[in-house]
């Protein structure tokens, strides 16, 4: 192979005409495309492996209403006994079959005594609706004979 017009010397760093001795500093190679993309990968990735996830799990409590304050505050008599609720930034309120209740139906079926099926997650202290399943469908069933 042909070489270019430099030779490369092998320096002994201890020896006393080393240039490191002499004071002259030594040359350092560039750096390759494959160390500056590794570097700028582990920079890039660095806050990413520091992330915080954070996963929330919801929980069903179910019983019936012993207090109503809408968009604030629901209290339900379950079998341990009165639990306090406190309301997310939007609730759904549904049926037993899943249907979506309008604003009116609402107010009409979210009543002290009503049996429900509340939907929450923990945050601290406090329990959070997402979901108020009303246990009763409000229609009227016919019996045929």
């Amino acid at each position: 192979m042909p070489q270019s017009g430099r030779r490369k010397t092998r320096v002994n760093r201890d020896s006393a005409d080393s240039p490191v001795k002499q004071g002259i500093p030594l040359r350092h190679p560039k750096p390759t495309m494959k160390k500056t993309l590794i570097a700028l990968i582990v920079a890039a990735a660095g806050p990413a492996a520091f992330a915080q996830t954070t996963v929330t799990t919801t929980t069903v409590g179910t019983g019936t209403i012993t207090e109503y304050t809408p968009g604030s505050v629901l209290v339900v008599k379950e079998a341990a006994g009165p639990v306090t609720y406190r309301y997310s930034d939007s609730v759904t309120y549904v049926t037993k079959k899943g249907r979506v209740l309008t604003a009116e139906e609402v107010r009409t079926r979210m009543q002290v005594g009503a049996p429900v099926s509340v939907t929450y997650a923990t945050e601290g202290n406090d329990r959070v609706i997402s979901r108020v399943e009303v246990d009763d469908d409000g229609e009227i069933q016919i019996e045929r004979n």
